[in-house]
């Protein structure tokens, strides 16, 4: 992945840019004023920087800002996960007006700057004298160093959670057991109520429906005999005015095809009438009329209603009442458990230490390695005698990711002891030792976009030819942009963007375009003579680019 195309519209001083960026080493150049930080500012904010009205043009409403990325494939889950559109590429957007108000979209849907962020440093590392983005961030600086080591800190993650979780049981176990025991005492009493009367889940419904019936049998019977008198045995009774009927339609059909079908219904109708009459004999057979078990019924619904009555409960949810209560008192008991509780927090514990004791040996064998790789680079970058250290610091506790802090120091030149890199003072060595760590580091699957800005300040001759070429090297892996203004560091690009200035009315607006070898090399007499371009300026930029 790297990045594919910036636009600009009335942002600071560009009025519209469209800009192609291709992968390798590029270089952006130009006059002092020109503007050749402007698509840094640009990318950060795509990026979720803080902005305000500031950064729109004079003259105009708001400034917008897209930034286009190749292949989005690592970024797919996270992608998924948030809501946005997979597409081929991945495109970001900001506007920002002259409110200070802002705007921001990913693959077309509407974002927030937290998301913009988040995915900052997955695509871009600014290096640069007042940009330290990585290398002072303590969780930066740590993933750097496991991924030199090769180290996976996903089972030290696990092993942490869950360690975690059986410490936060036990220490609440610990502090509740006075609590606890009374809990249990008092849903061990409630749950024996209950059990008296073992509730079964439907039961109160089936109970009420049961009790219904048996009060109401006598009235139940006396319509089943008045139903069967009516159809089968009254006089007259349904199934004989039936019979008649059919007996003077059957009696004429002969004569009249049509009444088949009234016959057909009729016979129907008998039928019907027959079949109710024997289910009705049946239920008045087999009609419960028995006091005792009304009474019964009357003891239990009344004794579900005493429980529900005293835990201000309606009946219907005794059963699951108690199966609820029996979940918290196995649970509360387990909690009283403290010897299980602590037996499986030493597990946790021992479990999660093996995985970090692991990760601590990585580290240890790794850091001293990358120290000396990195030392040896500042050597080629002006910074003789300078020593690079990955410290390695003892935490009192452990954490998620292993019992170090991970910090980087920094000897500028021999004779003087290393010191935290946030703290080192010249900007131009901190972007020197950016570049050297950014070197070595390069095939580790990084951001795939290095920006450097003004990392050659306060260097020259034959080490800003060595930064050129640390730079090219870089580029043969990743995406590497740069702002510079040493003609050998440009010279040393694979692609070469000059940014510029010109009046418009009033206004001062500021272009950036590629230029090819003819053009490379005015640029670079430019920034080695001056102003004023000489013949042996021009001489010196053309072999420049072609040694």
């Amino acid at each position: 992945m790297s990045l594919r195309r910036i636009v600009l519209r009335d942002f600071v001083i560009v009025q519209s840019l469209d800009l192609d960026l291709e992968r390798g080493f590029s270089v952006l150049t130009g006059e002092t004023g020109a503007g050749k930080s402007i698509l840094i500012d640009a990318l950060q904010l795509a990026l979720g920087a803080r902005a305000d009205s500031g950064v729109v043009r004079e003259g105009a409403v708001r400034c917008e800002i897209a930034a286009e990325f190749d292949s989005v494939a690592t970024l797919g889950p996270w992608l998924e996960e948030q809501g946005f559109p997979i597409e081929d590429g991945l495109l970001l957007r900001r506007t920002v007006d002259t409110e200070g108000r802002s705007r921001a979209w990913i693959n077309g849907s509407a974002a927030t700057m937290t998301q913009l962020k988040a995915l900052a440093d997955d695509l871009v590392d600014i290096h640069g004298q007042h940009a330290w983005q990585s290398l002072t961030r303590a969780d930066a600086v740590r993933d750097l160093l496991d991924a030199y080591a090769g180290i996976d800190t996903a089972a030290a993650l696990k092993g942490w959670t869950h360690w975690r979780q059986q410490r936060k049981g036990l220490d609440e176990a610990t502090e509740r057991q006075n609590s606890l025991q009374q809990e249990s005492e008092r849903l061990s009493w409630q749950i024996a109520e209950l059990d008296k009367l073992a509730p079964r889940a439907g039961e109160w419904e089936e109970l009420n429906s049961q009790h219904s019936r048996l009060a109401n049998a006598q009235a139940l019977l006396d319509a089943t005999q008045s139903a069967v008198s009516a159809l089968n045995e009254g006089e007259p009774s349904a199934d004989r005015l039936i019979h008649q009927a059919l007996g003077a339609l059957q009696a004429q059909a002969h004569i009249e095809p049509r009444f088949g079908s009234a016959i057909e219904a009729l016979e129907g109708a008998l039928a019907q009438v027959q079949d109710t009459v024997h289910s009705l004999n049946q239920y008045a057979r087999h009609a419960d009329q028995d006091p005792a078990s009304l009474e019964a019924l009357d003891q239990r619904l009344s004794q579900w209603m005493s429980l529900a009555r005293r835990y201000r409960r309606p009946p219907e949810e005794l059963a699951e009442l108690h199966a609820q209560w029996k979940t918290e008192l196995s649970r509360i008991d387990q909690a009283l458990d403290l010897a299980t509780l602590q037996q499986a927090e030493r597990q946790a514990w021992q479990a999660f230490t093996a995985e970090l004791k692991s990760l601590s040996k990585l580290r240890q064998q790794a850091a001293p390695k990358l120290s000396r790789a990195v030392t040896e680079t500042m050597q080629t970058l002006g910074m003789q005698g300078g020593r690079f250290e990955v410290a390695l610091h003892r935490l009192e506790e452990p954490q998620a990711h292993g019992w170090e802090q991970v910090e980087f120091l920094v000897a500028g030149h021999s004779g003087v002891t290393p010191r935290p890199v946030g703290k080192v003072a010249s900007g131009g060595e901190l972007s020197r030792i950016a570049l050297a760590i950014s070197v070595v580091t390069s095939r580790l699957g990084q951001a795939p976009t290095l920006i450097f800005d003004e990392v050659d300040s306060g260097i020259g001759g034959a080490v800003a030819h060595t930064v050129g070429q640390l730079l090219r090297q870089l580029g043969a892996d990743r995406q590497v942009l740069a702002v510079t203004h040493l003609p050998q560091v440009a010279a040393c690009a694979d692609h070469h963007l000059l940014v510029s200035k010109q009046k418009a009315g009033r206004q001062t607006l500021s272009t950036v375009q590629a230029i090819a070898f003819e053009a490379r090399v005015g640029e670079l007499a430019r920034m080695l003579g001056g102003s004023e371009a000489s013949e042996v300026s021009l001489a010196h930029a053309r072999e420049l680019l072609t040694s």
